[in-house]
């Protein structure tokens, strides 16, 4: 039986380094200043958002959301983010997806300055990442490698496979662990017996978006897994299939009729890997932590150009 991996400690890790990093601008008269523009009144949006101002007001940061209608023309929204990137005092600009259907995602992430561009999903950024250069790394990926060497576990020569291949999680992932010496494998939707590929993998990071994808007898014994998936399950059949009808969480569920779930199958992966991270609870934390100290990086960037 493995352990459940705590996210916990490396997401204060991270918390506390963008506090110093925040205290040293603070002593040259720079404060950090993070802008989220909200499009729409998404709940799930809504909640992150809060959570990311919730994390700047935790380290001393300064935080503004733009709170637009979900109707704002695609020219109305990309005339805001022009404004912000003129802004001197705004070092962070952070345009929470999912966007209305009627706008561009691609035209807005490439309308932000990328040193502003604290998600690191402007073309420049996954350029500067491909190539090895110094530049604003998405938040997730980047959150699950400071897990990785928090916890002590050497990827020189390992075999990682990354199911998923999003631009937000999956393909950065890819070029993290490889700048770390891991043999990396991604698999997604097209891929040919998945439970093969798998199977050989000494570190999986599951990021794909199908609650309980990844299943136990999926996984090498004593394989470390992350589990980066976070979805909301209502299906009283799918459930059943996830959870174990004894369980607090298979109660809960009864009551609410409703649940977040992960891509990996707890359960059974707990049974065969090392460690798991749980959901929710879990790599969410890291990503608003990392977030925080992508904002200090926005900062220090945009100071030093000036």
């Amino acid at each position: 039986m493995g352990k459940r991996w705590s996210c916990k400690a490396t997401a204060e890790k991270l918390f506390q380094k963008a506090r110093q990093g925040v205290s040293a601008l603070l002593q040259q008269d720079v404060t950090p200043h993070l802008v989220v523009i909200l499009v729409g009144e998404n709940p799930a949006s809504q909640v992150y958002v809060s959570k990311k101002t919730e994390g700047c007001k935790a380290i001393g940061m300064k935080s503004t959301c733009i709170r637009l209608g979900a109707d704002v023309s695609e020219e109305v929204l990309l005339r805001e983010v022009q404004r912000l990137n003129e802004d001197a005092s705004v070092h962070g600009i952070l345009v929470q997806m999912p966007l209305p259907k009627h706008i561009s995602t691609d035209k807005v992430i490439q309308a932000i300055d990328p040193n502003k561009d604290v998600d690191g999903f402007h073309p420049v950024n996954v350029g500067r990442l491909s190539l090895g250069q110094p530049g604003l790394i998405p938040c997730t990926p980047m959150g699950v490698m400071a897990l990785i060497a928090e916890s002590g576990y050497e990827l020189k020569g390992k075999r990682a496979v990354v199911v998923g291949r999003s631009d937000i999680v999956g393909k950065p992932m890819v070029q993290l662990l490889l700048r770390e010496h891991a043999t990396v494998t991604v698999m997604h939707s097209r891929t040919q017996n998945p439970e093969q590929v798998c199977s050989e993998a000494d570190l999986i990071v599951a990021a794909v978006g199908v609650p309980g994808l990844v299943k136990g007898d999926w996984i090498k014994e004593g394989a470390h897994v992350i589990d980066v998936g976070i979805n909301e399950v209502t299906d009283t059949d799918l459930a059943a299939q996830l959870l174990d009808p004894d369980s607090r969480k298979a109660k809960k569920f009864k009551e609410r009729g409703r649940m977040l779930y992960g891509d990996v199958h707890y359960s059974s992966a707990i049974k065969k890997a090392e460690r798991v991270t749980p959901v929710p609870g879990g790599v969410g934390t890291l990503t608003i932590g990392q977030l925080m100290c992508n904002c200090v990086e926005a900062a220090k960037l945009i100071l030093k150009e000036n």
